[in-house]
């Protein structure tokens, strides 16, 4: 949800600055909002990309929301024409961020299932093996997703100490034990 939230935050900072730069060129001090909300834009679209948005549906969903909100605000605010020619072209560009949106969702169901028969969820006692994989409709972000954005952040060493950690202080699914790994 908070991903969702953020890429609605970008969206809403980059229509505010694309109609501050109309705004502008009538009164100059709107630069400096033109300039904050475009840094604000590229900042909240990332941490939407770093939580595990695909590039994709997050550019698409943010470029579409986008031009739908600027034509329509800059229709009321600045008196341009909004006609049937335009309308149509918004409505397509609409329509193909859903279907893109409905192709993503669908290709993630197809690698949670492929995941899933491969054995993803199985651990050996002891020993290292495939982090379980979360179900296609659930928000949470499997451990392996998690650890490749960790190694943007930390170095090398912390995430090999991420590994270890992941490894032995999770306790064996069919026992519920631990490995005998005594984590501090």
């Amino acid at each position: 949800m908070t991903t969702w939230l953020l890429l609605a935050a970008a969206i809403l900072a980059e229509v505010t600055a694309t109609l501050s730069l109309r705004g502008a060129l009538d009164q100059p001090a709107l630069y400096v909002v033109v300039v904050v909300g475009y840094v604000l834009t590229f900042a909240l679209l990332a941490q939407v990309l770093r939580r595990g948005m695909g590039l994709g549906v997050a550019y698409g969903l943010w470029g579409a929301i986008g031009v739908v909100l600027t034509a329509g605000a800059s229709a009321v605010l600045f008196g341009e024409s909004l006609g049937a020619l335009k309308i149509s072209g918004i409505l397509l560009i609409a329509a193909g961020v859903a279907v893109v949106e409905l192709g993503s969702q669908r290709a993630r169901r197809a690698e949670a299932a492929t995941a899933a028969d491969a054995g993803a969820g199985e651990r050996p006692h002891g020993g290292p093996g495939p982090v379980p994989v979360a179900a296609a409709d659930t928000a949470e972000i499997p451990a392996e997703e998690w650890l490749a954005g960790a190694t943007a952040y930390g170095s090398r060493g912390e995430v090999e100490l991420l590994r270890e950690l992941e490894i032995h202080a999770i306790p064996d699914e069919s026992t519920g034990e631990h490995d005998g790994t005594v984590t501090r």
